[in-house]
């Protein structure tokens, strides 16, 4: 079972008993997920139709385009050093987006200004990275959808203030860019008047998407115009995924419930309680993250939901695979392929003239990635590990856009299989306000 009119292929046949036995799904559980799904299809297309999921409006945007490629122009004036402060949605989408430059990986070549993504809160490296940057050509993109996250605050007010001490205070406005949502309801937005008070340049967040949702948004785009990608490509490739859902096919004709499905009753049936999301490409290392919170904080509630795994390969094949292949059978697998035989440099066979090498003479890099990812595969399926692949013949940012929008569909499909709300997050709330706690005890 695959999808060929997308940019990238998605194939589940090795996730069926017929054929890696009787540790696969049945075709009558999977049936009956479908059937599921298709609930979830026509909530999302009544959503679309009346409006009230902004989300599935994204795509088709194109007002927001030129507010953000003006910010994008003000932060790359004059600039050495860019930083992106924001945590978790505000940060992970656009980190997957900048691995298509290679950022973040040994291959990345600078190009213009350095980019860096602050989205952990660490003393030591926050102090590093102010101290290695020279202020006076640096900038920083401040990322928060409520404008109160408390690490990003922490975060702009630290840099405001090495500005400040090194003397350039009355310049401030020209080193920051703010993207937050308007203040609503009554409820003061502190990150949008901290900017108006400063004169910085600011950007909407749309109110209507969360987080771990706005990729597509101006969110992930400012980040992806500043490393010069093609902006408009991401929302086409994302376009492309939800069409057959717009059109009305069937579940199993549409790849992100296919998905879901496949998840909900590999999990009911067979007791998959963990999803293994695996990559062969460093430039997927951070589409990966970008994964594991959406998912993960998206269907983690009322004791449902499947617990997200990330790995690399071909590295992860020697630290995980033995326990992947050998221990429980409580997984269900994704691999991720991109195809790279014939890529990258090439082994001369004059030396590679020992026995323990003969294999490798003529040989590109990626001719051995290729093979290990599918011989990973076919591993996995032979010892009766559900795995589902997906190739992309390339990636770009057209491909990046539809793999966004697919597993924020299937994530929002299988939320509604759950009966659970996709959107929410209330578990993480407890742990914010016993920090703020904490913190004002330290004074």
């Amino acid at each position: 079972m695959s999808q060929t009119n997308l940019p990238y292929e998605q194939n589940v046949d090795a996730c069926f008993e017929e054929k890696i036995g009787k540790d696969g799904l049945s075709k009558a559980a999977y049936g009956k997920a479908l059937k599921e799904a298709e609930t979830a299809l026509a909530w999302l297309r009544e959503a679309y139709e009346k409006q009230t999921l902004a989300l599935l409006r994204v795509p088709e945007r194109k007002d927001d385009l030129g507010p953000l490629r003006d910010v994008a122009a003000k932060l790359l004036d004059n600039t050495t050093d860019l930083f992106v402060l924001g945590t978790g949605g505000s940060s992970l989408g656009a980190q997957a987006i900048a691995q298509l430059t290679s950022w973040g990986t040994q291959a990345h070549v600078q190009k213009g200004p350095r980019v860096f993504f602050l989205d952990n809160l660490d003393a030591q490296t926050m102090q590093a990275a102010l101290s290695a940057s020279d202020l006076k050509t640096t900038r920083f993109l401040v990322v928060s959808k409520s404008g109160g996250t408390v690490e990003t605050s922490i975060q702009t007010l630290a840099a405001m203030s090495a500005i400040e001490k090194a003397g350039g205070g009355k310049y401030m406005k020209h080193h920051f860019a703010v993207l937050t949502e308007p203040a609503k309801d009554g409820k003061p937005n502190a990150l949008r008047a901290l900017a108006e008070k400063y004169g910085f340049a600011t950007l909407e967040h749309d109110t209507g998407v969360g987080g771990r949702y706005s990729v597509l948004t101006n969110v992930g785009l400012l980040p992806a115009d500043i490393l010069g990608l093609d902006i408009e490509a991401f929302r086409a490739g994302a376009k492309d995924v939800l069409a057959p859902v717009l059109a009305g096919k069937p579940a199993d004709e549409v790849a992100p419930a296919i998905g879901a499905a496949l998840s909900m009753a590999l999990q009911a049936e067979k007791g998959a309680n963990m999803t293994v999301f695996m990559a062969y490409a460093d430039r997927l290392e951070r589409f990966l993250a970008w994964h594991a919170q959406l998912w993960g904080e998206s269907l983690g509630k009322e004791g449902k939901g499947t617990t997200p795994v990330r790995a690399v390969g071909p590295v992860d094949q020697h630290s995980q695979l033995q326990l992947y292949l050998g221990g429980p059978k409580d997984k269900m697998y994704t691999v991720f392929m991109t195809e790279t035989a014939g890529e990258g440099p090439v082994v001369l066979p004059e030396l590679a003239t020992d026995p323990a090498f003969a294999s490798l003479a003529g040989h590109h890099i990626g001719d051995l990635v290729d093979a290990e990812a599918r011989a990973t595969v076919d591993t996995l399926a032979k010892n009766g590990r559900p795995v589902r692949t997906f190739k992309v013949k390339k990636l770009n940012e057209r491909t990046l856009g539809a793999l966004f929008m697919h597993f924020m569909l299937e994530t929002i499909i299988a939320g509604k299989m759950l009966g659970i709300d996709p959107f929410d997050q209330p578990a993480v709330e407890e742990g914010k306000i016993l920090a703020k706690k904490y913190l004002a005890e330290m004074k």
